[in-house]
């Protein structure tokens, strides 16, 4: 059984949502599913034991929040090269969290994006069956890919 690692932050609850509805997503390709808040995460050895990572954070003032940036730190000396990331996200306008960090974990943690692309939803969005359906298909998706 393929073990994934989403770990996330939430201003307003809708990123906890979304993680949430992904880690569902997940369990229905048969993954087995550790969710944590970012202020979880203490050393690079907190992230070790998993073949996948989804990282999520909602956009606040066109950034990922604060914390996430050294969060990504830690990451990079945990070695997850090769491994299999995906990167999400919530806003109400904008939306350059998930792209920020799904360019992270490409382009500096050489993590392996399998082309699903940075998913984001928008606040409004994320409780309606929509939503939900949405995440649970990205959770699902990256599960098949392990």
């Amino acid at each position: 059984m393929k073990r994934f690692l989403i770990v996330y932050i939430s201003l307003s609850g809708k990123t906890r949502r979304m993680a949430e509805f992904i880690a569902e997503g997940l369990r229905f390709s048969g993954a087995e599913v550790e969710l944590k808040l970012l202020p979880k995460i203490k050393t690079a050895e907190d992230l070790q034991g998993y073949d996948g990572y989804i990282f999520g954070s909602p956009t606040y003032h066109k950034d990922i929040v604060e914390g996430f940036k050294p969060f990504l730190f830690k990451a990079k000396k945990a070695g997850l090269e090769g491994k299999l990331g995906g990167a999400f996200g919530s806003h109400t306008h904008s939306g350059e969290a998930p792209i920020i960090l799904h360019e992270t974990m490409e382009h500096v943690l050489k993590m392996n994006m399998e082309n699903l692309g940075p998913f984001k939803l928008e606040e409004r969005v994320v409780d309606s069956d929509e939503g939900m359906t949405a995440c649970q298909d990205f959770g699902r998706a990256m599960g098949e890919r392990a």
